[in-house]
């Protein structure tokens, strides 16, 4: 429960620093290093949070690989879902898909999986997701609600995905008590 506490408080944090977020117009090493958490830093980033648990959890790497890429992928799902449901102006242009933020829902998703995979590096995972949720705001891309409500939305998503035995989305590839994973399949009876 504590645990879950701290997590609470990390992600009240984060999102405290993310609605205090400016913009940032010139092409200065603050819109540089935004840019590079927005682009590259998002990819490598979501990468490491699925591909690591295959390096470093040995017999239980995949499931943990598997557990990531479901919450991110769900969450990301349902952020598109609200994109089209929602219809919000983006900050920078006249595309309506701003509501919520799509790389602070998987960057927050990656954080809460691999953060309660690995404790210890709970606050490496969680600066990591804001520091990529607030290069939206920088780079004035979404608002701080957008941002805001998809950190809500990947670390639910997330939270949900770790509280079922085999997963949301991928959950027949998720077998936690054995070491391979397979695919089912049911045939409608007629």
């Amino acid at each position: 429960m504590s645990r879950l506490i701290s997590r609470c408080r990390c992600a009240a944090l984060c999102a405290a620093v993310l609605a205090a977020a400016p913009a940032a117009f010139a092409e200065s090493p603050a819109r540089q290093a935004s840019n590079f958490a927005s682009d590259s830093g998002n990819i490598i980033y979501l990468a490491a949070a699925v591909g690591l648990p295959l390096l470093s959890d040995g017999k239980h790497g995949t499931n943990h690989a598997l557990r990531a890429a479901d919450a991110i992928g769900t969450s990301v799902l349902l952020s598109e879902g609200f994109k089209n449901l929602f219809h919000e102006k983006r900050p920078d242009s006249n595309a309506h898909d701003s509501f919520p933020s799509g790389h602070a829902t998987a960057a927050f998703a990656a954080a809460t999986v691999e953060s309660d995979l690995h404790p210890h590096q709970a606050a490496l995972w969680f600066t990591g997701a804001t520091l990529i949720s607030y290069s939206r705001i920088r780079l004035h891309r979404h608002y701080g609600r957008d941002v805001i409500a998809g950190a809500l939305l990947g670390y639910g998503t997330a939270r949900l995905e770790l509280s079922t035995p085999r997963g949301l989305i991928l959950s027949p590839l998720i077998q936690p008590e054995s070491r391979g994973f397979g695919v089912q399949m049911t045939l409608p009876l007629h």
